[in-house]
């Protein structure tokens, strides 16, 4: 499909009706590698490209929020050389991209705990945020040593917490309470949650937050990952009725 054809598809899109949330799990960056015959970190190098010109598309198309599936707390174990690539890959894409994002009124948020990470990235990363504060065009979210279970626990204790300092009654914990104690806080449900690679499963992402979304799947790997494959996740997303356990 050229460039003509994602234009197609681009106008397919009723943006009446787009997504205000969507969420990627970036996958299959080491299978794309392996079957070029290149070691992973090729494929972590390539994903990279991906995000920027992702973001890009949704930011053109005005959706407001894009969460991205970045580095799990499961990833700590790849092998040492892998996961030191996409630390270096990370401070790299803000290096390179924050200015323009930073522009383009864009909104860096992250979600996950930080303080696990390596010291240079720590840094750039709250630089990017400290940056974009204030932006309000779309909020860029990632996940950074990011897990959906470890995310809803770490909520649990700090909800403890509060009822033991008095802030928060046993009556007044519900779901919309509940979400003040996520990362995703500040942030809508997602609507749209995509996943390329072929892989048919959540890997602990955003789990609180995926109770209505809908799904997309693909056979695609990241690195192959284009603006006409998001454009066709929401057009599929536009043709289904979301109910929400109505009727």
């Amino acid at each position: 499909m050229n460039k003509d054809n994602a234009i197609e598809l681009k106008n397919k899109i009723d943006v009446n009706r787009l997504p205000k949330h969507i969420g990627i799990i970036m996958d299959g960056n080491g299978r794309w590698a392996k079957k070029r015959g290149l070691p992973r970190t090729a494929g972590h190098r390539e994903g990279v490209k991906r995000v920027t010109e992702i973001v890009e598309a949704a930011y053109n198309l005005n959706v407001q929020y894009l969460s991205l599936y970045a580095f799990s707390t499961e990833n700590w174990k790849r092998p040492k050389n892998e996961i030191e690539t996409l630390m270096k890959l990370l401070i790299q894409y803000i290096d390179k991209e924050i200015e323009k994002i930073h522009n383009n009124n864009i909104k860096v948020q992250t979600m996950g705990d930080l303080s696990k990470l390596p010291l240079p990235v720590i840094k750039e990363v709250n630089r990017a945020v400290e940056l974009t504060k204030n932006n309000t065009k779309m909020v860029l979210n990632i996940g950074l040593n990011y897990g959906g279970r470890d995310e809803i626990i770490r909520a649990v204790k700090n909800i403890l917490d509060d009822f033991k300092l008095g802030k928060i009654k046993k009556e007044d914990i519900n779901e919309e309470n509940f979400k003040n104690y996520l990362y995703t806080k500040d942030i809508p449900d997602l609507d749209l949650l995509i996943r390329p690679s072929g892989e048919l499963r959540l890997s602990n992402f955003m789990l609180y937050q995926v109770a209505y979304t809908e799904f997309w799947f693909s056979d695609i790997y990241w690195p192959d990952f284009k603006e006409k494959h998001l454009y066709q996740a929401i057009i599929d997303y536009q043709k289904r009725d979301r109910r929400f356990g109505g009727v």
